[in-house]
């Protein structure tokens, strides 16, 4: 059911803006891992996939949501790495 899977996604969903925040913030790549932040967008790519493949319903749009979150994220280790690399 597309309930099940909106309230994983939400769940998941949640965690990403405490995660930016703090990556944000801390203007350091302490504590994360690149690796699994580009697992964890290759899963959500491949869940719009899944979509495309069998039929597109609204639940796309959690995925979509989630996928940028993850990019905001990955874009900021590479920010704070480079913001590192660059002090020292």
């Amino acid at each position: 059911m597309a309930i099940f899977e909106i309230l994983m996604l939400l769940c998941f969903g949640a965690a990403w803006p405490f995660s930016i925040y703090r990556s944000y913030r801390s203007r350091s790549t302490a504590g994360k891992s690149v690796i699994f932040l580009w697992i964890v967008w290759l899963g959500y790519i491949f869940g719009i996939l899944n979509k495309y493949v069998h039929g597109w319903d609204y639940v796309v749009v959690f995925y979509c949501l989630n996928l940028m979150m993850v990019s905001i994220d990955i874009a900021l280790y590479y920010r704070n790495r480079y913001i590192t690399v660059k002090e020292e």
